[in-house]
């Protein structure tokens, strides 16, 4: 396996960058991500292991458990070919192999818990509160600038993820780690998506009251009365109680079916 040095090239490099696009082609339940991220290590690995039973060995490394956020799927891939393709040239007497997938898998949980807090938790839900409203009035640029602001950070860092991986992200990593930026970014992410949230409630939840209450010759607008008290205060509870459904482990389905029931017959008798 030791002799000339055997290194990777721009060819290898981008169609495995390309090929990570496909991460979630052959999802299993019984080893997730395994199968497309081996999938995509295939032209860094022919091209490090030109022998049969040495690609053999570096295939079945890689076909094993993995799962973590897609975005930093390239991220892995990148120290991975930085992995291979030291061991493709130092051989067994100066790295063990095994290594190659315990980085892999020490990195699944903490890029999950990063990818999952900025991109399902802030940027999905912050694309979602200003192209919600745009699209709900007809406007093609709510679906534009939800695509944008969805695709953009991702398409991102999936791509400087790749290149800080391959050319050190084992040492990167570490040191995010040990200065506490990693945890700082991660509770700024948590704390971004709850106020996004937050603002997203009485823009996107609508529950008005049509009911009002005669006194002699005095008409009584209840909606108008707690809009004074605190506008938007209905959606904010019907949003609360969902959400107190939800941690009670109540059927999302039941909820959905269930204020759609209450909405039509309380529309019905005239209250919304």
């Amino acid at each position: 396996m030791v002799g000339e040095a055997k290194k990777l090239t721009k060819k290898e490099l981008k169609s495995v960058f390309l090929r990570h696009y496909q991460i979630l082609g052959l999802y299993s339940y019984e080893r997730q991500q395994a199968t497309p991220y081996c999938r995509a290590m295939v032209p860094a690995l022919v091209k490090l292991y030109p022998k049969k039973d040495d690609l053999v060995k570096a295939l079945r490394r890689h076909n094993i458990f993995f799962n973590t956020t897609c975005a930093l799927v390239p991220f892995c891939l990148g120290i991975s070919c930085a992995m291979e393709e030291e061991y493709a040239n130092v051989g067994d007497e100066g790295m063990d192999p095994s290594s190659i997938n315990t980085v892999k898998t020490a990195l699944m949980g903490p890029l999950a818990g990063i990818g999952d807090s900025f991109f399902w938790g802030t940027f999905r839900v912050i694309a979602a509160g200003i192209g919600a409203p745009l699209a709900i009035q007809g406007n093609i640029a709510g679906l534009i600038l939800y695509l944008l602001l969805n695709l953009l950070p991702s398409t991102v860092v999936r791509y400087y993820g790749f290149k800080i991986g391959y050319k050190g992200g084992r040492q990167f990593l570490t040191k995010i780690s040990s200065d506490g930026t990693l945890n700082k970014a991660t509770e700024a992410a948590k704390i971004l998506g709850l106020t996004v949230i937050g603002g997203l409630v009485p823009g996107i939840v609508s529950m008005t009251l049509k009911w009002t209450i005669a006194f002699d010759k005095v008409t009584v607008d209840m909606q108008k009365i707690l809009d004074g008290i605190m506008p938007g205060l209905l959606p904010l509870c019907l949003s609360l109680f969902v959400y107190w459904l939800l941690k009670k482990k109540a059927n999302p389905n039941l909820i959905l079916l269930g204020i759609i029931a209450a909405g039509i017959l309380l529309t019905a008798v005239n209250v919304l």
